[in-house]
Order: C-alpha cells, then sequence, then structure tokens
C-alpha cells in the first residue's frame, strides 16, 4: 500500500508553506536546507532541500526548485473538501488573496459548494464542501 503525499517545488518554498498555513490553519513540521548536506555548496546552503507542512488537516512537502525553472501546470489541481461552507468560504478567500479566482465558490448542480482557485504561487485548488449547509 502506498502513502500520497503532496510534493510542491517552489521558488520559495518557506514563503509559500507559510503562506498555507496562516491561510488554511496548520504548521511547519520540519525544514532541512541544502547547508545541512555534506559538502554543500555556499551559494545552496540558505537553499530548502525539504520542508514538511500541515495546512487543512493534510501533509504537504515542499523545496526550492534548483536548476530548472517552476513552470505553472494545469494538470493537477489541490482538492480541499471540508464540512461546513464557513470552512470552505474561510479557505477560498484566504487562498485567493493575490490569486486569480477561476470558479467562484457557490453551489454546485451536486449539492455541495464547489470553486476554483489559482493561489499566488501558481498552484491550483479545488475547494469543496460535503453538503450544502442548510440555512434555516
Amino acid at each position: 500500500m502506498a502513502k500520497f503525499f503532496n510534493y510542491i517545488f517552489s521558488e520559495n518554498a518557506t514563503v509559500q508553506a507559510e503562506f498555507y498555513t496562516q491561510a488554511l490553519g496548520g504548521e511547519i513540521l520540519s525544514v532541512m536546507t541544502h547547508g545541512q548536506l555534506p559538502g554543500a555548496k555556499e551559494e545552496l546552503k540558505d537553499k530548502v532541500l525539504n520542508l514538511s507542512f500541515v495546512a487543512a488537516g493534510v501533509n504537504f512537502l515542499i523545496c526550492d526548485s534548483i536548476g530548472e525553472p517552476v513552470v505553472q501546470g494545469n494538470a493537477i489541481n489541490l482538492c480541499l473538501e471540508y464540512g461546513t461552507e464557513s470552512e470552505a468560504h474561510e479557505a477560498f478567500d484566504k487562498l485567493s488573496e493575490g490569486g486569480n479566482v477561476q470558479h467562484p465558490l457557490q453551489p454546485a448542480f451536486w449539492g455541495s459548494l464547489f470553486g476554483q482557485v489559482e493561489d499566488k504561487f501558481g498552484v491550483k485548488w479545488m475547494v469543496t464542501t460535503e453538503a450544502v449547509e442548510n440555512s434555516q
């Protein structure tokens, strides 16, 4: 049985992880830099080799991209499902700060809220709820 991890390559892993932990609630668990490796190159010593964090109750791994530029893709979206509308709206609004809303968070035909946003780092998110709350 495999374990699935979200692994993000970033222009600035620390800043991006801090954004997600603030926007979605969570914490940075560990950070390893290239400077911790034996014989590390001086110009890479502060670059993140691996950073582990939890946001929205989900485990993520992230690192600074070295040697290859980060290219925004369209094949993968990270999807968060919340138990309440208020949690979904809060996460969606925070992820939208500085980003681009592609589909507003609103009721979908299948009976839950759904929205899509590309955050300020170019990562695409889908935010949804388990079911639309009864507002009566």
